[in-house]
């Protein structure tokens, strides 16, 4: 097998799918125990992919098409073939990243003939190599898609799981910090109530049903983490609930967030970058899907379970209004609080 000495790794992708990416990684590190690997990630995941066991170095690339794209792709390009990378791997089926790797002269270009939807990737012929994914894309794990485009280039058969940025003392001293503000209590349960879109989301009032459950069952302590911009829609949640709830949106970075995993005993989440996050701590978790299904976004986690209606006509990509069963789409509202309790109990006891 030839060896590679710099190799960059396209994941101009969500954060979700940065964390399953890194299990490819780990593999390109097993195939590779010398080169040196750089990821090329938004700025919103960069805290996942920095200081990371697997991952050398991070380029971030902010692209928005309307806010001056051309001169940053030329400025990304010319940084591109000053690093002299030998080696591109691309887990997107994206133009940008495959046009970047192209004009930078990298002299082998690695990317999927598919890797989020069946029909083949319109940007193949900017690669010197395309590897086939044979096995169904939505009943496979997508941590397995990313690993099976490394396998179909090195010749590995391995497995690997995702692997997360390591967690320091400072991040653990946040954690505390945040965790020593809940009341007193022998469970600390963690809440992610918003997914990415509307059709992840499980609804405000299930939520609440689920922490009252709980609490009537155990001497617990609740609060619900995410963005900043998840903070209102967190206070909304809280404001309907008869017992106090935390709001701790908006307060960790990324690698805090997976230091209060380690400390918690269990973590209900919608479908959510959260909750892969989570998935690398080992932390009990329950996580409900909506038009996504687990069979290919579940959590890899030996301790985790999930809530899924599977509803015929899920997986989609309907926008919310366009959903058949508008304005409760059955994906979510079937999942009834009830069944989450259920899990839950599973976990903790």
């Amino acid at each position: 097998m030839r060896e590679y000495q710099n190799i960059l790794v396209n994941a101009l992708v969500n954060l979700g799918d940065v964390v399953l990416s890194t299990s490819a990684i780990a593999l390109l590190k097993r195939a590779y125990p010398k080169a040196r690997i750089t990821m090329l990630v938004k700025p919103a995941v960069r805290q996942a992919v920095q200081n990371n066991p697997v991952i050398d170095d991070v380029l971030i690339f902010e692209y928005k098409a309307k806010q001056n794209s051309f001169s940053k792709m030329l400025s990304m390009i010319s940084e591109l073939r000053a690093r002299k990378f030998d080696l591109a791997i691309s887990f997107d089926r994206k133009l940008r990243p495959a046009l970047l790797t192209f004009l930078a002269g990298i002299p082998v270009r690695v990317g999927p003939e598919r890797v989020f939807e069946d029909k083949p990737s319109r940007v193949t012929w900017l690669y010197t190599h395309t590897i086939p994914i044979r096995h169904s894309l939505e009943n496979t794990l997508q941590a397995e898609t990313y690993q099976e485009i490394v396998r179909g280039f090195t010749g590995l058969r391995d497995h690997a799981e995702p692997v997360f940025a390591r967690i320091e003392e400072r991040n653990y001293a946040k954690a505390k910090e945040l965790l020593n503000r809940l009341p007193a209590a022998d469970k600390k349960i963690a809440l992610c109530i918003k997914g990415t879109f509307d059709l992840k989301t499980w609804p405000k009032e299930y939520f609440i049903q689920v922490v009252h459950e709980l609490a009537q069952r155990y001497s617990a302590s609740f609060f619900v983490v995410g963005t900043s911009g998840d903070r209102e829609y967190a206070d909304e949640l809280i404001a309907g609930a008869r017992i106090p709830i935390l709001n701790f949106c908006g307060e960790t970075d990324l690698v805090d967030l997976a230091a209060i995993f380690t400390y918690i005993d269990l973590f209900v989440t919608v479908d959510t970058g959260a909750a892969h996050i989570a998935a690398t701590t080992g932390v009990p978790m329950v996580t409900m899907y909506g038009c996504t299904s687990p069979k290919r976004w579940h959590p890899i986690n030996l301790r985790a379970l999930v809530l899924s209606t599977e509803e015929s006509c899920c997986p989609c990509t309907y926008r919310p209004n366009e959903c058949p069963s508008a304005p409760q789409p059955r994906c979510l509202w079937e999942g009834k609080p009830e069944f989450v309790v259920e899990l839950c109990e599973k976990l903790i006891s």
